[in-house]
Parts: structure tokens; sequence; C-alpha cells
């Protein structure tokens, strides 16, 4: 053990000897070849942030709403299909206007002029509202419109309201039963919402709002897919210049708080803001496109790079005071800190193989840009932290000196992990033993979560549409549609009796379909006939279809005429709620699938994917990170040629995972995608302190050294540098609770919290486990056989 008040004298040796074999294969070396030239490293690496830049410029915002469960299956690319025949889902803005005076004669006049004027914004395509309501139609004449031209008064007024409350076509689906609340449904043309001129039509129509209705005392907000889509790339954008601005801001105070020197501050901070550089750069020039997962890069790639730049900077600073010159200074700290590096950058890469399991596009495409991002920062992090010490640390023996004795902060953090060391290694064997039991009963909890999903937790919930989208969920029955395909057999037409009667069946198992509501069809158009024209025949009905405007058409028929859709729609519930009911509507529509054998019938439509993929798309991510555990265990006990290490690494990895499960868990919170692709990613990363921890005991491990004093030494070694970049990485990742997408805030403070349980692992569950396994190993093969 050590002896008291020695922790300052465990330094390392001003005459080094390196390693005997390197657990990375030699791969740290590829950080030597840099500085042996590090003017014309530097000229390189200029180039290479020119290129990058330029790569930056082609990154370009990824808005779908359907992105997350983009895949191969045929449910989504059936979905496809449906969008591409029926596109109006994906272009319509939804306006919902909502108040008690909302049928007010003053209030209804202005309205009107509100939609008159929508109708001139510029990539509109014609729009839906109550005022597109018709009266019952005479005999032989097209129905006249529902509001005429000069509204009534006085109690002619009342009662003309209570006409419009009670028409069949707008109750329920466009006005409120209630009164209160009307929804506008302007559709705009494709290729607004796909470009940047979507900014400017949405900014003209919320204009128009605040110009018509501001005086009306009446709340007007917009949702709806456009909108959803515009408030996302908002997001991303903003989102983006925050974590790039604080995740540098955090690495370069806490590195010149604890350095002291600005020298030391650009060699741990400036190569992992250059990794972000060239990885975003590289991500560019293959086409990435940013998301909201692709959006946490910057954080992750600040998280990867800066955790192994601080160990390096650290083991340079420690042989600088112990009298080193900076150039052998920092080759050897790259050649006994640079092997873990690698090893580091292994195992946060395993973590984004493991995503290539999932069945989302989205998510693998994540997956395979942090692995790229993974490769560009270990190569940045081990070449160009010793350029950069070399070129900028001046008079380092005076800097020696002086720091010998006066070197407060580390010191303090020195004593801390000595101090936790001591005791830690005082009863290895009951420690490993109440390690054992207390993360199997997290793992327990964890085992227990359920997986949760909801299309609101993708967009920003401080901006306008998930409050619209609540207020259609409140008043008329969900703003999320649930479509139900219908495609004709060969030889049957749209006007065919077969096809209305399918029709008119689907229709009413949808309108009867519990938690379904707002149901609409060109069944909707024939039972209106039917009911006040007292017309059921199908030259009417083909009459009325031909005078209704195209773009309201396309809605329910497609441009072919061999498909219809029956459209509904539902509230924004978690998708463990909407599954009973997308399924349960499939199930009922079996009868009529029998009853009209070769019409294909299908439930189709985001909430439908949602439901039914999200779960089995979540259970599959949380198999791959178990299987993960395994792997990576294996990984580094080969590379380190040991079992102890492979035992030793697995309760500390372990342990992360499952404590934050456990408070997702008290929180009543489930899995979500963010949430578990967080606990992926941050597997793989909090095993940097594990991995360095071990490579430090394994060159404190010699003979006639026990394992207690090895373990005491690697901890006050390696400490300060763990407890800093663990600091770091939580500041990093945490920044990204100032984003509005309610999907990164969770992914951001659950990956900062898995980093602190690693650490705290690191500390209280390695050291005691691996000491155990040691002097197992000892009694076992032993104790002239080194066990790491």
């Amino acid at each position: 053990m050590l002896e008291k008040h020695s922790e300052s004298e465990v330094h390392v040796d001003k005459v080094e000897q390196g390693p005997a074999s390197s657990i990375a294969f030699g791969l740290e070396r590829l950080g030597l070849i840099a500085v042996r030239a590090p003017i014309v490293s530097c000229i390189v690496l200029l180039a290479l942030i020119v290129g990058a830049v330029f790569g930056i410029y082609r990154i370009k915002i990824d808005d779908s709403l359907s992105q997350l469960f983009r895949s191969d299956t045929r449910e989504f690319k059936q979905y496809e299909e449906v969008t591409k025949k029926f596109p109006a889902e994906e272009f319509d803005v939804l306006v919902v206007v909502e108040g008690k005076t909302l049928l007010a004669r003053n209030n209804l006049e202005k309205l009107r002029d509100f939609i008159t004027d929508m109708q001139l914004v510029e990539g509109t395509r014609g729009l839906v509202s109550l005022f597109s309501a018709r009266q019952a139609p005479a005999p032989g004449k097209l129905p006249a419109a529902l509001f005429p031209p000069e509204l009534p008064e006085g109690a002619a007024y009342d009662k003309f309201i209570e006409t419009v409350k009670n028409n069949e076509i707008i109750r329920g689906k466009l006005l409120s039963e209630d009164g209160t609340l009307a929804l506008i449904v302007l559709s705009l043309d494709p290729e607004v919402v796909a470009s940047s001129k979507l900014t400017k039509t949405v900014g003209d129509i919320r204009a128009l709002m605040k110009e018509d209705l501001s005086d009306t005392g009446l709340n007007v907000q917009l949702s709806g897919v456009p909108v959803m889509q515009l408030e996302i790339r908002n997001a991303v954008e903003r989102d983006g210049l925050t974590y790039n601005i604080l995740g540098i801001l955090a690495g370069c105070v806490i590195a010149i708080i604890f350095f002291r020197k600005i020298s030391f501050m650009i060699a741990a901070a400036f190569p992992p803001m250059i990794a972000i550089l060239l990885a975003l750069g590289a991500l560019g020039w293959a086409n990435f496109n940013l998301n909201m997962f692709l959006n946490v890069m910057t954080p992750l790639i600040m998280v990867i790079s800066f955790s192994d730049s601080m160990q390096l900077t650290f083991a340079a600073r420690d042989r600088l005071i112990a009298g080193q010159d900076k150039f052998t200074a920092f080759k050897n700290a790259v050649l006994v800190v640079g092997p873990a590096c690698v090893l580091t950058h292994g195992t946060a890469g395993i973590s984004f193989i493991a995503l290539q399991f999932s069945n989302s596009d989205l998510i693998r495409k994540f997956g395979e840009a942090g692995l790229a991002a993974t490769i560009i920062a270990l190569v940045a992090v081990l070449s160009l932290v010793p350029v950069f010490g070399v070129l900028f640390v001046r008079n380092e023996k005076v800097f020696a000196v002086k720091f010998q004795g006066a070197d407060a902060g580390v010191q303090a953090l020195r004593n801390f992990c000595y101090w936790i060391a001591v005791r830690m290694v005082g009863r290895p064997g009951l420690f490993s033993l109440i390690a054992v039991l207390f993360v199997g009963g997290l793992g327990v909890i964890y085992a227990n979560l359920e997986p949760r999903y909801r299309l609101a937790d993708q967009v920003p919930d401080k901006r306008q549409a998930v409050a619209a989208s609540d207020r259609l969920d409140a008043k008329l029955t969900g703003a999320n549609p649930v479509n139900v395909l219908i495609a004709f057999p060969k030889g049957e037409t749209l006007y065919s009796p077969e096809t209305l009667q399918t029709i008119a069946d689907v229709h009413a198992t949808v309108e009867k379909a519990a938690g379904v509501g707002n149901v609409w069809s060109l069944e909707t158009l024939r039972r209106w006939l039917a009911e006040k024209a007292g017309s059921a025949d199908v030259a009417t009905l083909k009459e009325y279809v031909s005078v209704i405007p195209e773009h309201l058409v396309r809605r329910f028929i497609d441009a072919e005429q061999d498909a219809v859709v029956v459209a509904g729609r539902v509230p924004d519930k978690d998708s463990s709620q909407l599954l009973p009911i997308v399924d349960k509507l499939d199930t009922e529509l079996d009868a009529i699938r029998k009853k009209h054998p070769g019409y294909e019938i299908a439930v189709t439509g985001l909430a439908a994917i949602a439901a039914r993929n999200s779960a089995s798309m979540i259970e599959k991510l949380n198999r791959g990170l178990t299987v993960e555990f395994a792997l990576v265990a294996i990984f580094i006990g080969l590379a380190f040629r040991s079992w102890v290490v492979m035992l030793a690494c697995i309760l500390p990895g372990i342990f992360p995972v499952v404590m934050s499960g456990t408070v997702l868990w008290a929180m009543g919170e489930g899995l979500q995608f963010a949430s578990v692709v967080a606990l992926t990613v941050s597997f793989g990363l909090g095993l940097s302190a594990t991995i360095h921890f071990l490579n430090r005991l394994r060159l404190e491990s010699k003979p006639g050294v026990g394992s207690a004093l090895a373990v005491e030494r690697a901890t006050v070694l390696v400490g300060p540098a763990l407890i800093l970049t663990t600091v770091v990485l939580a500041c990093g990742l945490v920044v990204t609770v100032f984003s509005d997408l309610p999907s990164l805030r969770l992914f951001g403070w659950l990956s900062a919290f898995s980093m602190v349980m690693a650490l705290v692992a690191d500390l209280f569950i390695l050291r005691p486990t691996a000491m155990w396994l040691i002097n197992l190993h000892g009694k076992l093969q032993g104790p002239d056989k080194p066990a790491i």
C-alpha cells in the first residue's frame, strides 16, 4: 500500500521504459508519424480543414417524420406507395382556430377573410374548411354554399349557426361539436414543402394569422407534416450551433482550469474541435443528411475525442513534470496511453456497429456515421495531441520545476483517488459480491422496461405544432392519420357496384372502430347525396366527383382510379396504446376481405406504421445491446490477452446501462428510440475509463508489486484524468438539454448520466473486482504468471 501523504510522489520516472507489448497491436504508433514533421503536418491539416469546410456545406437536413421507420419491410413500402398515390397528408398544413367566440358573427366574417387570403399565399394548391360545406342540392342542380355571401343577423343568425353545427359534412370533422374549434386544411405544393421555400410560405401564413385574426380573441396555431418538418429543420440547425459552441466552451474551460497553461489547453481541446470539423466534413462529402440522430454527432465526436486527448495530455504532463523533454514526453504518452485510446475508440466503434442490427435506415445511418467519426477522431487525436504539444509547449524545464510542488488542482484529485483506492482494495471479495448483487437487482428492473414511442417526441414541443395537435386530439378525435388502402382487382372500376360496396363496408368499419374518428372517403359524398339529394345513382356521384377540386379528389381517389383510401384520424398516443386500435381495426377488416375477394385492403399511415414497428424495433435494439455486452468484453479480453480483464470489465460496463434504465423506470418512462440508442452508444464510450485504468494497471503489475499497490498506483496515475474527462463528457452531452426536440433532450441527459455512472462503476466496482480476480488468478495459476 502507498505510504500515507506520499500520493504526490506517484509519478512516472524521468527515464521511462515503454510497454513490452501493445494491446492495440501497434496501431497507436500512427500518432508518431505526424510528430516527426510537425510543420508539414500542420500544412496538411490546414488543407484537410479547407476540404472539410466545403464538405459541411454539402450537408442537408432530413426532416421527414417517417425517416425513423424507413426500412425494407413490406409495411413501409406499402406506406410509401400510398403516400405517392395520395400525397395530401404529407403536404397539408393544419390551421387550428379555437375560441369560445369562434362562431360570433364578426369573428366568422374575419375567419372567412383569412381563409380567402390564405388561398393567395404562394405555394398553396387549395384548402378545405367549414366554408367548403354545401347545402342540400335541389334536383338537377349543384348544391349552393352553406355560408351565404352576407351572413344573417339577430335571431336568424343564431338559427343559421345551429344549422352549421349540425351539418354532416363538417360536424366533428372541420368543426368541433361545441363549435369552439375549427380546422382548416391547407394543401401545399410538394415542391415548396421539399425546398427552402417552405419557410417563406409558412411565414406568410403566420403573417396573415396576425393581420386578419389578431383582434378576434381567437387562438390560431399551425400543425401538420410541413409545419412539423419546418420546426424540426429549424431545431436541427439551431441545435447544431448550440452543441458546437457550448460543447467546445465546456472542454476549453475545464482544460484551462486544471492545466493552468494555454499550451496544454490547446493540446487537449483543439484536436477534438478539429476532429468535429473533419468528421462533419467527411459526412458531408459522403452525402449524409443531418437528422434528429445525426444532430448529436457533434457532441459524440467531442466525447470520443476529448476523452483520449485529455488522457494523452495528462500523461505527457506527468512526464514533463518528471523531467522528460517535450518530444520524449509526448512520444512516451502516445506509446503508453495510445493503446488504450485505440481500444476505447474500438469499443465505441463496436457500439455503432451494433446499431446496424436495427430495421430502421435512420438508425443504421447513424451507426455508419458514428463509426466513420470514431475512426477520424482516433487518427486526429493520436496525431494532433503530440504535434500541438511539441509546437506549443515552451520552457518545459521551468514548467517541471514550477509544478513539481505546486499542482493543487490535480493533486486534490489524486488525493481523492487515493482515498477511494485504499478503501476499495481493503476487502475486494466483499465489495465484488455487493457489486454483483446490486447490478443483478438493477438488471431485473431494466428487463421490465417497456418500449415507448410517440410521434410528438420527434417534433419540437416548444413550438406550435405539438400544441395544435393536442387541441385536435381533444376536440376532433386526433391529428394523426390512419388510412385504409383499397386497391381494386383487374376488371373492377371505381364506380362498379362491387367497388362501391367495398368502400362502403370499409368506411362503416372504420367509423365504428374504437379510437378512430374524423373518417372521410368517397362514401362520405355518396351518403350525403343519398340523404340530401335523394339520389344514389352512379351518374350523379360521377358528376359531383368531376366538379370537386382536383386536390380534394386526390385525397381519396388516385389518378389512375384503381385505388382509394378511407381516411381516419387517431390521437397522438403512445404506440402501446395505438397498436391495439390498429390491430383490432385490421382484424375487423378480415370479414370484408372475405366478402370481397380480390380487393387489397390494408391499414396504413404513419400512426399505423409507428404503432406496429416501433416496439419491435426498440426491442431488437435492446437485444443488440445485450449482445454488445458480450462482444465488447471478449474484444477487450483478447486485446489484453487476459481472461481477468475480460471478466473485470463486464460489471463496470453493464452498471451504467442498468442504472440508467432504473432511473427511466422510476420516472415512469419506458425505452424509447432515443434512450436505447443513448444507452448503446454510452456503453461503448463509458468503457473508456475502464480501459485506461486496466491499461495502467497492466503497466503497474510488475514482479514484486502486490495487487493492492498496483491498483492504488494505477488509480492515482489515471484517476484525475478519468474524473476530468467524465466531467467534459457529461458537459459535452448535457448541452442537448437546450434542444427543442424531446428525443434529443432525452438522449443528452441520459447519455450524460450514463457517463457519470460509468465513472462511479470505474471507481467503486472495477477496483475491487479487478483485485479479486487478480488474486484468484494468482491462486489458480501461481503468482509468477501475470494476470493482466
